[in-house]
């Protein structure tokens, strides 16, 4: 467990909870509570402890399921006193960070099957409970966000940051947003790889020199690129709750709480557009997918009636010869140029012109034309 009290000016990491709870939050400062799921789950009565000393209130026990929950998808949920947010992560990870249980995979694809891009994507949810003046975030064991953004705060206070005008959270809300938007950018990072894996997969299903045969990695790729639409959908519906439960947020009575509003929708509109960003991505290698298949059995098919057209045209101009043969072949007792010494040769020489004939006359019809590469 991570705990930090963030004001204006610094960030403080500290290591027990219970004295923060006794001596209260400093003025004009929050605290953030970072904890891994199984920490939350062990120590779940000493949070839920801080948060009756610091906020006058504790979560309720469905609330304290869902961020336990490492199936959940996302969702936004509120009370009167505080507001729970769920966020499934795309990380790239290779350890599973949770004991799986039944619900949804928490990998899009098993150990061995389509790109490895795909197979290192995990899709745990993140937990957010907002309160006025804690942030409690529940994390899965290998999140690198939290460390990446703990992180973050204290090199803040160095003195290179601080003069390249980085303004630290000014709120829990605004904390929380930070951190959803660092964890759909993770995925943004991912986009480069996982298009040039499948285009490599659908270069190899145009290729009509090359005999693809990975169908059921192709099929399970396919299927977790839905899986994931469908979680960057509840990610954006997650949002867009969110959003219209800010609406309804009482006013600001202050300039600087009207622009703390104001900053929060800003960066929830940002982080809505980016979880756009990664939706349109995601549908568009799903077409590009689906539309890579279809032209592989178009090519196919075309090839097969290539085959088939120049088959038909050697049988059809094998088909007078064997003609000329059969008759040739007929067991009666006068038949023209049978008893002559050049009859074979004549022979021979017609069936040659009729081949010749018919294949200069399908070549003018261009079945024997050769398809240009």
């Amino acid at each position: 467990m991570r705990i930090f009290t963030i004001s204006a000016t610094q960030v403080i990491e500290s290591s027990d909870l219970d004295a923060l709870a006794a001596a209260g939050l400093p003025q004009l400062s929050y605290l953030w509570i970072a904890c891994t799921r199984p920490e939350f789950e062990s120590l779940q009565p000493q949070v839920q402890s801080a948060l009756q000393s610091l906020c006058g209130v504790q979560l309720v026990d469905l609330h304290i399921s869902d961020l336990l929950n490492p199936q959940l998808p996302s969702r936004y949920d509120y009370t009167s006193q505080y507001d729970v947010l769920v966020f499934r992560r795309l990380a790239a990870s290779h350890a599973e960070s949770d004991t799986p249980q039944a619900g949804l995979p928490t990998r899009l694809l098993p150990a061995r099957g389509g790109p490895p891009v795909l197979r290192r994507i995990d899709t745990s949810p993140v937990g957010f409970a907002l309160f006025d003046q804690v942030l409690l975030s529940v994390h899965p064991a290998d999140c690198a966000v939290r460390d990446a953004y703990a992180d973050k705060l204290l090199h803040w206070t160095s003195a290179e940051t601080r003069s390249g005008g980085t303004r630290l959270p000014g709120t829990p809300a605004d904390l929380m947003l930070r951190i959803v938007n660092l964890i759909v950018d993770g995925y943004l990072g991912l986009r480069r790889q996982l298009t040039h894996q499948l285009d490599h997969w659908q270069t190899e299903l145009i290729n009509p020199k090359t005999r693809f045969n990975n169908w059921a990695a192709l099929l399970e790729a396919r299927l977790s690129l839905h899986h994931l639409d469908e979680i960057c959908e509840d990610q954006r519906s997650a949002m867009q709750d969110w959003i219209e439960a800010l609406k309804t947020w009482p006013e600001a009575d202050t300039l600087n709480a009207q622009r703390d509003r104001d900053l929060l929708q800003v960066r929830s509109r940002d982080v809505l557009e980016h979880i756009e960003r990664v939706v349109h991505h995601v549908q568009r290698l799903e077409q590009s997918a689906e539309t890579a298949v279809q032209m592989h059995f178009s090519a196919q098919s075309h090839r097969t009636n290539e085959i088939m057209r120049t088959l038909t045209v050697l049988t059809a101009i094998f088909l007078p010869l064997n003609l000329i043969a059969g008759i040739f072949g007929m067991n009666f007792e006068f038949i023209p140029l049978l008893h002559r010494s050049n009859g074979f040769w004549l022979a021979m020489t017609l069936m040659v012109a009729t081949a010749f004939g018919l294949v200069v006359f399908f070549w003018r019809k261009r079945y024997l034309e050769r398809s240009a590469r």
